[in-house]
């Protein structure tokens, strides 16, 4: 059946649903182990499970709520906000509810003609698209779930699953038997 077409708008709150809903639940796997895996040395990009998660709401915040807002003007203070570098979960749940909430009121504000308005970051010369910092937000996400995926598979350990397919459009889950490292989904 062929899927009906949507608006741009409508597609970023797709996209950005299925972000949150793979993002929660590496939170919750990683939540569930002892403090101190949880926050050990991997030796990925961003060190840890809890400091890669860490990082990904700091992509999110500063795509979705400085630079598509263009409230590039604020983004030193920003650096400068401790509360973007939690240390514990207590601080990292304050910290999530903060991005999230924040993402969700810049997705509501935006409307069909927005997408191709022009966009910067003070780390990049050019201009670019409010579609292409959701993209740019979603790809890394990816980036740094699959250095956790990838760590996760060094310890023998399952990663939760981030089908597209199981987790937005409810077909289910794929079957429970064990896949093997590498193994496609």
């Amino acid at each position: 059946m062929a899927r009906r077409a949507i608006s741009p708008r409508a597609e970023a709150r797709e996209l950005v649903e299925f972000n949150r809903k793979v993002f929660d639940r590496y939170v919750r796997r990683i939540r569930r182990l002892p403090w101190k895996e949880a926050d050990r040395d991997r030796g990925t990009g961003h060190l840890s499970y809890f400091r890669t998660l860490v990082h990904i709401l700091n992509v999110q915040e500063v795509w979705f709520v400085y630079a598509v807002r263009g409230r590039n003007d604020e983004m030193p203070a920003l650096w400068k906000d401790e509360s973007r570098h939690p240390t514990d979960w207590k601080g990292f749940a304050s910290y999530s509810r903060r991005v999230w909430s924040g993402v969700e009121a810049t997705l509501d504000a935006l409307t069909d003609a927005e997408f191709n308005r022009r966009v910067r970051v003070p780390w990049f010369r050019q201009h670019y698209t409010v579609r292409d910092a959701i993209f740019q937000a979603t790809f890394e996400e990816a980036h740094h779930i699959g250095e956790i995926i990838g760590a996760m598979w060094q310890k023998d350990q399952e990663p939760p699953l981030m089908m597209w397919i199981p987790l937005l459009r409810r077909a289910g889950p794929p079957p429970r038997a064990r896949r093997r490292r590498g193994a496609s989904r």
